[in-house]
């Protein structure tokens, strides 16, 4: 076997093996069994897609540089999360970009720098070998865009008809800048609230993939990595107050949990909440409220009054914030409260989701 050098560990060399090959074409037990056929699809599906330095040892931990760590911050980010979504392939994204830009976007809203993912799966048995291959390629594409390093993991296989073909579960970690402060209760009275975009499009293209609703137009989901945008924000304002991605829920909820946490009261206008016209066009069908459908590329941001002109146009700067736009507005009463102005001109209480509007969304 030959040897090369860890980056990890300058001066020290790790052990490059060499790699197994699956052979199959369909999932069995076997291949969560702990033995040859499990080491064969780890080296073959997930090795080949993610290898970087620190994985390819298949240690039963990832081993990462503190002192590279405490270079970049004074706070590690750690997040984790679980994806189930139903289908697994949608216009715009599937559940392997889906895992790798929302544990990205869990720490970019922080305001840390992503650096580190983990991702292990739950197999059916009889998935389709070419759907994993499909879902780690996405993985390893969405995760060398953002430049994060999925760096361990896990697999098991559970019977056929115990799981839905296929769940992921991510952690990641990603460091602090210092001074940065980013925190739901920080909303203040005369603050600004901004989002980078149309709202609703992932709930959108997930209701309309499953449902297979003709409608004469393909709604792509905004399933993207939002720490570019994030940091182009930062260094407009150093001081953004609270920052939140809004997937499940939607606007209305990441709204509720600021208004609440800061206890003020958050008033924003139907008029000027950006919903591209697709997306109407299901929820008038459907019933259903742009407000509370999950996004998978949209954040909310509250900034100072007089720093909103300038993070509005680094954001429309950025290819993930050209339909930013200011929606609303942070006052002191009544707290706890977020307001709606409606189209006819009143207002009204727009409290948190009740229910599931559609699940699996993520």
């Amino acid at each position: 076997m030959s040897r090369l050098l860890n980056p990890d560990r300058p001066g020290q060399a790790s052990i490059r093996r060499r790699n197994g090959k699956l052979r199959d074409s369909r999932i069995t037990l076997s291949h969560g069994s702990g033995g040859k056929a499990m080491r064969d699809l780890i080296d073959d599906v997930f090795v080949g897609s993610f290898g970087n330095a620190v994985l390819e040892p298949l240690e039963d931990q990832a081993r990462l540089n503190l002192t590279n760590l405490v270079a970049q911050g004074d706070r590690l980010a750690f997040t984790t999360d679980s994806y189930v979504v139903d289908p697994l392939f949608f216009p715009g994204g599937d559940i392997g970009a889906l895992a790798v830009n929302g544990t990205i976007n869990d720490l970019a809203v922080s305001g840390a720098r992503p650096l580190y993912l983990s991702c292990s799966v739950i197999l059916e048995e009889g998935l389709s070998v070419e759907t994993l291959r499909r879902v780690a390629h996405s993985m390893a594409e969405a995760a060398r865009a953002a430049n994060v390093a999925i760096v361990t993991g896990d697999t098991k296989v559970v019977p056929r008809g115990a799981a839905d073909k296929l769940f992921i579960s991510t952690a990641g970690i990603g460091v602090i800048p210092k001074e940065t402060n980013i925190a739901a209760g920080r909303a203040r009275a005369r603050d600004v609230v901004i989002v980078n975009g149309t709202i609703g499009d992932h709930g959108a293209a997930i209701l309309c993939a499953r449902q297979d609703l003709a409608l004469g137009t393909t709604i792509e989901s905004d399933c993207r990595s939002l720490h570019g945008l994030i940091r182009a924000m930062l260094e407009a304002c150093p001081d953004i107050h609270c920052l939140r991605d809004a997937t499940r829920g939607g606007v209305a909820t990441v709204l509720n949990e600021f208004a609440q946490a800061a206890s003020v009261c958050i008033r924003f206008d139907e008029t000027s909440v950006p919903v591209c016209e697709p997306v109407k066009g299901v929820c008038e069908i459907l019933g259903l409220d742009p407000l509370y459908m999950a996004n998978e590329g949209k954040l909310v941001a509250v900034v100072p009054r007089e720093s909103a002109d300038t993070v509005l146009a680094a954001m429309r700067a950025h290819p993930a914030g050209r339909d930013s736009a200011i929606v609303g507005e942070v006052i002191a009463e009544p707290q706890g409260v977020v307001l709606l102005r409606t189209v006819f001109g009143g207002e009204r209480i727009v409290d948190m989701l009740v229910g599931e509007q559609l699940p699996r969304i993520c």
